[in-house]
């Protein structure tokens, strides 16, 4: 099989994908209040940059969030019935006019989701363990006036109408499958996983940007091999990255054309990196499997048994390879073109 992977040198607020062209979206925006954020905030919204000037945090933060409010109404017009909205996003810490706050983020996008027309569903804390010596502020250790270290973000999830209707006994929907104890394992509400290093330029450098793993498991949860995963704020395309690994397409869009340019380094050996992950998976559901007398189904296509009869035919993809050129994209333009060729694991 083949798929496509696009993006578009632009602003996503002004994407304009055709209506219900995408199955899947899964992004993390810049966060209102971070301060490595400001700038791009307030180049692009004169009332945050009041607002930060004159010392008025609630204001900046309401204004910020102004800012992003037209990109969730391109995802919830972008999405096809029942598809799913997966924004990972972290609240805020700082002080602003001597005043120290948090500012919630995850509840200002989720609100601004719901104006959209989307409907939440229970999401996921993802916890990113922080190990510095200086994690604890406030007061040392005298109370009353330290506070709790934010050592979490928000994977916040929405869904357009009711859920997605199939054919029955689709064949991409049985080989998407992901194995029982993957379920139990992704769709818990509280997932650890460290954060990726991530250096976007010279001021902006995050050490806990979201790992390849993170957007990899929700497009395997929310979506089918072939299926449309659409970034709104592409950033590095991790996102793209994890749509590779899965066997369905993308498309982003990304202001800063300097990242979008420096993408072939990360997808450079794909094909052997995909294989090895792919066959990873396997292993580790045999090793899972091994020595157990309460599964009664046996994988169609590998030599180990599964627990239901949903997961016989699962038949993970690998990248075979990935060639430049101009996908068939929802996009309007595209900046940068990716095609990957597919091919199922041996294992």
């Amino acid at each position: 099989m083949e798929t496509g992977h696009a993006v578009r040198v632009g602003d996503a607020r002004e994407a304009a994908l055709p209506p219900e062209s995408v199955e899947l979206v899964v992004t993390s925006p810049p966060y209102p209040m971070i301060e490595m954020w400001d700038d791009v905030f307030r180049a692009q919204s004169a009332d945050a940059d009041a607002a930060l000037a004159a010392g008025d945090g609630p204001a900046a933060f309401e204004a910020m969030h102004e800012l992003l409010a037209p990109v969730w109404e391109q995802v919830a017009r972008a999405l096809v019935p029942g598809g799913i909205a997966c924004v990972n996003v972290g609240d805020a810490t700082r002080s602003v006019g001597g005043e120290f706050g948090l500012y919630p983020n995850h509840v200002a996008v989720a609100r601004r989701l719901r104006a959209a027309g989307l409907r939440q569903l229970p999401g996921v804390l993802w916890r990113k363990p922080v190990n510095r010596a200086t994690k604890f502020m406030g007061s040392g250790m005298l109370p009353p006036n330290a506070y709790p270290t934010l050592e979490h973000e928000h994977v916040l999830v929405f869904r357009k109408g009711g859920t997605r209707r199939l054919p029955a006994g689709d064949d991409a929907r049985y080989e998407s499958a992901y194995f029982w104890e993957e379920r139990n394992r992704w769709f818990s509400d509280l997932w650890e996983l460290a954060g990726a290093s991530q250096s976007i330029d010279a001021s902006r450098d995050r050490s806990g940007a979201f790992p390849v793993e993170l957007p990899l498991r929700l497009v395997r949860m929310f979506s089918l091999q072939g299926d449309t995963v659409w970034d709104p704020f592409w950033g590095t395309g991790t996102t793209t990255l994890a749509a590779m690994l899965a066997a369905r397409g993308s498309v982003g869009h990304e202001i800063d054309d300097r990242l979008v340019d420096r993408f072939p380094d990360r997808i450079e050996g794909l094909p052997g990196r995909s294989r090895e992950r792919a066959r990873e998976r396997l292993a580790d559901h045999a090793d899972w499997a091994a020595g157990r007398d309460d599964l009664e189904y046996a994988a169609e296509q590998y030599d180990f048994p599964v627990m239901t009869r949903q997961e016989r035919r699962i038949r993970p993809r690998r990248v075979t390879d990935v060639e430049k050129g101009t996908p068939e994209t929802p996009l309007s333009a595209v900046t940068a073109g990716y095609r990957c060729t597919h091919a199922p694991v041996d294992f």
